[in-house]
């Protein structure tokens, strides 16, 4: 598509409702004018009728019907980053302007993974409500491996991940590993680590491979050149650990799990004394504003009660220059704090 085009598109597109550009996004997305009618709440054909008029405007074809299925043209999947970029602009745009006009007030979406919501947020949220009474808290559910996907995408605000993405800005809050969990009585039990290459022959209990943690033992196993023997992979890491608590094999497993107290011995994956893992972080997209201020006097990180989270926070500066969102940054410190109060207490497994 000749430049000249893509002005005449960009003269077009101040012509055009937001809504179906929505659309367009969201069917690229969903895959299908069907699942993307569910997520906005339209109809079908009205969705269609939306297409139809956008593909008018711009004069271009923006998908191709493949069955029940349809897929990008190759100028659909041009103009779909630039899509994405002008609706984060808009949104970007009015939440800056309720926050010059509201203060300390708008919505914060924050997305982790159910063992994290469980072990960390659920505790966390009641004191971050009570300290910010005007920010309402959405939270997105999401595996380990997608939940940077939604950040990027705009789905949430602030992500709790794993992931080291250069695009995003983050505040580590504390290590993440991947753990054997195995009756007390199990062969592996006797030492303080349990090697990969000692689980060659182990039925084995996995989550399934939207779990970052899975990525990571998957990658351990190449490169200790070992097929490990799956007895079953669960997107529930509760059900490993029960099964592995009725000594059906070895759960494998992040150290976010909350894992009982009894017949078990937890213990933590390495590859050559090495700990398998990352550290856990509080990740937000520099490029969205967030209208969420810091509250006068709230929570500080000279505040929190362990000196390795403070110096972990402290050091991981943001790039020169970078628009760091306040909102999100207020969430980081807060989130920090009630972390390292509730390692304090033992309340995290």
């Amino acid at each position: 598509m000749h430049f000249s085009s893509y002005n005449r598109c960009a003269t077009r597109i101040t012509q055009m409702d937001l809504r179906h550009l929505r659309g367009f996004v969201t069917i690229a997305d969903a895959g299908s004018f069907g699942r993307a009618g569910a997520r906005l709440n339209v109809s079908q054909p009205a969705l269609s009728r939306q297409i139809r008029a956008l593909e008018g405007e711009l004069g271009i074809q923006l998908f191709d019907r493949v069955g029940r299925r349809v897929q990008l043209t190759p100028e659909g999947e041009d103009l779909l980053p630039r899509v994405r970029r002008l609706l984060t602009d808009v949104e970007s745009l009015g939440e800056r302007a309720r926050a010059l006009k509201g203060g300390q007030a708008g919505v914060l979406r924050v997305g982790a993974t159910p063992q994290l919501l469980e072990t960390l947020l659920a505790g966390f949220l009641p004191r971050y409500r009570r300290a910010h009474p005007g920010v309402e808290v959405h939270l997105v559910e999401d595996g380990g491996v997608r939940v940077a996907t939604r950040l990027e995408q705009g789905d949430v605000h602030v992500a709790v991940t794993a992931s080291a993405d250069a695009r995003f800005l983050w505040r580590p809050l504390m290590p993440l590993y991947v753990l054997a969990v195995m009756l007390k009585s199990h062969r592996l039990g006797r030492g303080a680590t349990v090697e990969i290459e000692d689980l060659a022959d182990e039925p084995l209990l996995l989550t399934r491979r939207e779990f970052a943690s899975r990525e990571w033992f998957d990658l351990a196993c190449q490169v200790a050149h070992m097929r490990p023997r799956v007895l079953l992979e669960s997107g529930a890491p509760s059900t490993l650990v029960a099964l592995a608590q009725a000594g059906h094999g070895v759960a494998i497993v992040p150290s976010s799990v909350r894992i009982p107290q009894g017949r078990l011995r937890v213990l933590p994956l390495v590859q050559r004394k090495a700990p398998i893992g990352r550290w856990l972080s509080l990740a937000w997209d520099p490029r969205r504003y967030l209208g969420i201020r810091r509250r006068a006097g709230g929570i500080r990180t000279e505040h929190l009660g362990q000196a390795s989270l403070h110096s972990a926070c402290t050091t991981a500066t943001s790039p020169e220059g970078a628009d760091v969102s306040t909102g999100a940054m207020s969430w980081c410190c807060a989130c920090i704090a009630a972390i390292s109060a509730s390692r304090r207490k033992g309340a995290l497994t």
